[in-house]
C-alpha cells in the first residue's frame, strides 16, 4: 500500500513538471503581447528611475510622491524592505523546491517517511536560511525601555550587546554633505546600524510610494476565468436539496419579536401617531368644552339678537304702545335714533299681518354672521409719550446759557471767529472788515484793535501765553496782547522775535512749506503759506499750533513749533479734503477732520490709529470732550454726530439732527457738561451731555435750550461759537457784526 501511494503522488509530480516545462517553452498567443507589454513597462520604469537618480545623487531627499511632497525612507514603514526580503527568501525556497523535486526522482526505493519528509520540505513556502539574524533579542518590546540604557538586547550566551556610539549631529550633517550615497542610507533602530539601500530596494519603495505592487511582475487586474461551462446546463450549480432551516421559522427571529414587543409595552419604543384629518365642525358652535386643541380657528361667539319682550307681542298691555303724537315724533329723529319697531295690538293671532320687516331683518343677519370677524386681535393700547426716552427735566440740569446778557459791538462786518483767553477775563474777535479786537468781557470794552487790512479768517488764544496767533489769507500773525507783568511781557517778546527768515527746505526741491518772517508793524511774527489758512489749533501746552488749509494735499495740515520758529508737514496720506484739527486734551493723538471721515493719528508714534466714519455729506467742524474719549462733528447738512472712541464701532453713537441749515461750529465746555452748536438759521442750540466714568453707562445727550436774536446778514447766520472757561457762559458771533454773550 505504502509503495502504491508512492508512486502515485511520484506521477502526479512528474505531470505537473512536465506541464510546467511545456508551458514554460510554449507560452499562448494571448501571454506573449501581455509579456511584451510589460518588459516595455519596466524597460520604461528603470530608464526613468536611472535619470532621476542619476540626476539627484547630490540631492538630499530624491524620494518623492506623486503630489510632489518630499518623503524620507525613515519615516516610511520597513515593510517594503522586508516585503523584499521575503521575495528573496520566497525564491530560495523555490530552489530548494526544485531541489528536493530533483532527488526524490533520483532515489525510488527510499522508504515512506524518508519521502513524507522531503515533500514536507517541498511545500514549504518560507526558508529562513538566507535571512540575516538580527542583532536586537529584545522581542517585541518597545525600544524607548531601552533609551536609557547602554544595550539594546542580548546575544545567544546572555552577553549584552551595546549600542553604538552615536555620532555628532553637526558631524554627521559634514559627513553626509561630503558623502553622495548619504540618501541612500538610513538608519535601522531595531537592529542598531546603518543600512545603505540597493537600486532595486529603492525600486521597490518607490513602486510602492505610487501606489503600484512591489514585484512588477504582479499583475493587480488578470483577465476573469470561467471555472463553469453554463453551455447547455439543465441543472444549477448544486443539485444538493433545500436545508430544513429554510422551511422551518427561525428561533433566532422569534426571540427579537419578543423582545421588540417587551419593549413596546415598557414605552421604550415609541410611534408617530397618525395625524387626524380634521371633520366637519360648527363655526358658530361653543368648542370650550372639547379637551383637545383643535386646528380650526378659535371659537368665536356668533352676534345674538335682542330676545322678543312685551314689546313684540300680539296684544301688548297699553303702557307700552305709543300715541299718535309719539310716533310723530318718532319721525323727527334720526335713523339711527329711531325705534326699528312699533308695537301694535291685535285682537287675535289671526289679524295679525306679515312683518314687514321680516326680509330686511333677516338679511342684515345673515350679514352679521358673515362679516363678523373670525379671529380676535389684541388692541394694544399705548400711550404714545411713554415710547419716547426718558430724559430728565431742564430745570434739573441748571446751570446752562439761558438769556442774552451783553452785546459787544465795533465791528462793521461780519465776525467770523472768536476766542477766549484762557482766564476768562478778555475774548478776542476777527472780522472781515480787517479789524482784530480785544474785548473786555464783563464790561463789554473793546481794550485793543489790530488794523491787519485783509478779511480775517481765525483768531486762537495760547492756552499758556498772552499770544494771539491771526490768520488772514496765506498768513498767520502771532501777536502780542500786551497783558501780563513784565517778566511775562519780556518773554513773550523774546518768542516773538525772529532775527533771521527761517524757510524750511524741501528734498525735492518743491517750495518751501512756511517761512517766518519778522512784523515789525504789528511787533509780532508773519508765517507765511502757500494758500489760504482756515483755522488754528492750539497744543495744551503752548509751544505747538497747528493750521489747516482747505486743499486734498499732504500739506494741508501744517504743525509749527513756536520756540524753534520751526514747522513740519505730517508724514502721512490723508486721503481727501481738510477741513478742521484738533489736539488731544491730554494724549499725544492728533484729530484731521476730513470730509467725509475724521482720521486719528498718534504724533509720538508717528503712525495712524483709527477712523471714524461720518456718514455725512460734508463736514464742517469738530471738538473734542475734555476728557478726551468723545467728540462731535458738526455737518453743512445741519446734523450732529457724537462719537465714542470706547467704543470698537466707527461709525456715531447717536446723530442729532437739530439745524435746517448749515452748522459752522460746535464747541464743549470744560468745565461743565455741556455742548453747543452754531448755524446759518441764527440760531444756537445747548445740549447736556455728560459723559460718566463707568463703561457700562452710555453718555446722557439733552437738548436744553434754542438761542436766538442775531438777524440774518447775506444770508448767513451765526458763524462762529465759545464757551467761557470757568463760567457756563456761551459767546456767539454773527453775520450782524455783534457779539453776544448768553448767561444763565
Amino acid at each position: 500500500m505504502r509503495d502504491s501511494k508512492s508512486n502515485s503522488i511520484k506521477e502526479k509530480k512528474m505531470k505537473q513538471k512536465d506541464q510546467k516545462t511545456t508551458s514554460d517553452r510554449e507560452p499562448s498567443k494571448v501571454e506573449e503581447p501581455q509579456k511584451q507589454q510589460k518588459e516595455e513597462e519596466e524597460a520604461n520604469f528603470d530608464s526613468d528611475y536611472d535619470s532621476e537618480f542619476t540626476s539627484s545623487d547630490n540631492s538630499e531627499s530624491p524620494l518623492e510622491s506623486e503630489d510632489g511632497e518630499s518623503v524620507s525612507l525613515e519615516d516610511e514603514d520597513d515593510h517594503g524592505i522586508n516585503f523584499y526580503k521575503d521575495s528573496e527568501s520566497l525564491r530560495g525556497s523555490e530552489a530548494g523546491e526544485s531541489s528536493s523535486s530533483g532527488d526524490e526522482d533520483s532515489g525510488n526505493d527510499e522508504e515512506h517517511g524518508s519521502q513524507s519528509s522531503e515533500l514536507n520540505q517541498g511545500d514549504e513556502s518560507d526558508s529562513s536560511e538566507d535571512e540575516v539574524e538580527p542583532r536586537n533579542t529584545i522581542g517585541d518590546v518597545p525600544l524607548k525601555w531601552y533609551e536609557d540604557e547602554p544595550h539594546i538586547g542580548y546575544d545567544i550566551k546572555g552577553k549584552k550587546i551595546k549600542k553604538k556610539e552615536k555620532q555628532d549631529k553637526l558631524d554627521s550633517f559634514l559627513a553626509n554633505v561630503d558623502d553622495s550615497k548619504s540618501w541612500r542610507k538610513i538608519y535601522d533602530e531595531i537592529n542598531d546600524e546603518e543600512v545603505e539601500l540597493t537600486k532595486e530596494e529603492i525600486k521597490l519603495v518607490r513602486r510602492l510610494l505610487r501606489g503600484r505592487a512591489p514585484h512588477p511582475d504582479f499583475e493587480p487586474y488578470p483577465d476573469y476565468v470561467d471555472w463553469f461551462k453554463w453551455d447547455d446546463a439543465k441543472h444549477p450549480l448544486s443539485n444538493a436539496p433545500e436545508p430544513k432551516r429554510r422551511f422551518i421559522p427561525s428561533k433566532w427571529e422569534a426571540k427579537k419579536v419578543v423582545k421588540y414587543v417587551r419593549a413596546i409595552r415598557k414605552g421604550l419604543i415609541t410611534f408617530d401617531k397618525p395625524k387626524e384629518e380634521d371633520g366637519p365642525y360648527l363655526l358658530w358652535g361653543d368648542d370650550l368644552g372639547s379637551t383637545g386643541k383643535a386646528n380650526h380657528l378659535a371659537y368665536i361667539p356668533a352676534p345674538k339678537p335682542k330676545l322678543p319682550g312685551h314689546e313684540e307681542a300680539y296684544n301688548p298691555p297699553l303702557e307700552y304702545i305709543p300715541t299718535q303724537e309719539e310716533i310723530n315724533s318718532y319721525q323727527l329723529m334720526y335713523e339711527e335714533d329711531r325705534p326699528k319697531f312699533i308695537p301694535k295690538r291685535f285682537t287675535s293671532m289671526r289679524s295679525i299681518p306679515a312683518y314687514e320687516n321680516g326680509v330686511k331683518e333677516s338679511f342684515e343677519r345673515c350679514l352679521d354672521l358673515y362679516m363678523c370677524p373670525r379671529v380676535r386681535k389684541k388692541r394694544l393700547n399705548i400711550d404714545p409719550e411713554s415710547l419716547k426716552p426718558k430724559l430728565p427735566s431742564p430745570k434739573d440740569l441748571k446751570p446752562y446759557p439761558v438769556a442774552c446778557y451783553i452785546e459787544y459791538t465795533g465791528h462793521k462786518d461780519a465776525v467770523t471767529s472768536i476766542s477766549v483767553d484762557a482766564s476768562g477775563q478778555w475774548i478776542a474777535s476777527g472780522s472781515l472788515d480787517g479789524t482784530v479786537r480785544i474785548w473786555e468781557i464783563e464790561t463789554g470794552r473793546c481794550l485793543k484793535r489790530w488794523d491787519i487790512d485783509e478779511a480775517v479768517l481765525c483768531v486762537a488764544w495760547n492756552p499758556l501765553r498772552d499770544i494771539l496767533a491771526v490768520s488772514t489769507g496765506p498768513d498767520v500773525l502771532l501777536l502780542n496782547t500786551g497783558f501780563g507783568d513784565e517778566e511775562e511781557q519780556k518773554e513773550i517778546k523774546e518768542l516773538l522775535h525772529v532775527e533771521t527768515s527761517t524757510t524750511p527746505e524741501e528734498p525735492d526741491g518743491k517750495a518751501p512749506i512756511a517761512s517766518w518772517v519778522q512784523n515789525d508793524k504789528h511787533e509780532g511774527i508773519r508765517i507765511r503759506h502757500l494758500k489760504t489758512v482756515s483755522s488754528i489749533e492750539w497744543h495744551r501746552k503752548g509751544d505747538y499750533f497747528s493750521t489747516v488749509t482747505p486743499v486734498g494735499e499732504s500739506r494741508a495740515v501744517l504743525i509749527h513749533q513756536l520756540s524753534k520758529k520751526f514747522t513740519q508737514k505730517l508724514p502721512f496720506k490723508l486721503g481727501g479734503v481738510t477741513v478742521r484739527s484738533a489736539f488731544h486734551p491730554s494724549r499725544p493723538f492728533f484729530f484731521i477732520c476730513l470730509k467725509n471721515n475724521v482720521r486719528v493719528y498718534d504724533l509720538w508714534k508717528s503712525k495712524f490709529i483709527k477712523q471714524l466714519v461720518t456718514g455725512l455729506r460734508e463736514a464742517s467742524s469738530i471738538a473734542i470732550h475734555p476728557g478726551g474719549d468723545n467728540l462731535i462733528v458738526g455737518s453743512k447738512e445741519g446734523k450732529m454726530c457724537w462719537f465714542d472712541m470706547d467704543l470698537s464701532s466707527t461709525n456715531p453713537y447717536k446723530v442729532l439732527r437739530c439745524h435746517p441749515k448749515d452748522i459752522n461750529n460746535v464747541a464743549f465746555h470744560r468745565s461743565y457738561p455741556l455742548f453747543a452748536s452754531c448755524s446759518e438759521d441764527c440760531t444756537a442750540y445747548v445740549f447736556h451731555g455728560m459723559v460718566y466714568s463707568d463703561l457700562n453707562k452710555d453718555p446722557l445727550i439733552v437738548p436744553l435750550k434754542i438761542l436766538r436774536g442775531h438777524e440774518t446778514s447775506n444770508g448767513r447766520g451765526i458763524l462762529d461759537c465759545k464757551f467761557h472757561p470757568r463760567q457756563p457762559w456761551l459767546f456767539t458771533a454773527g453775520a450782524d457784526a455783534v457779539i453776544k454773550l448768553y448767561c444763565h
